[in-house]
């Protein structure tokens, strides 16, 4: 198997690894949603849910590094 072949046969296995299986659903006020479509559509924004995803961890692994303990605590 050739180097290029071991990297491809990788990255499937790493999509296998971290494909999503869990749904999470939220709801959203009316203004909250027009602020969200008004966002998508200014910015040309492709995939909703990727933008929220991303959005939504990115919050969630600050805080997390943010609040885990320091060599000073």
């Amino acid at each position: 198997m050739t180097d290029s072949e071991n990297k491809q046969e990788s990255k499937r296995d790493n999509k296998r690894e971290n494909k999503r299986v869990h749904k999470h659903m939220f709801l959203l006020n009316d203004a909250e949603n027009r602020a969200l479509n008004k966002y998508l559509k200014k910015y040309r924004v492709s995939s909703k849910s990727r933008l929220i995803r991303e959005a939504l961890m990115t919050v969630v692994i600050k805080k997390l590094e943010e609040d885990s303990p320091t060599l000073f605590d």
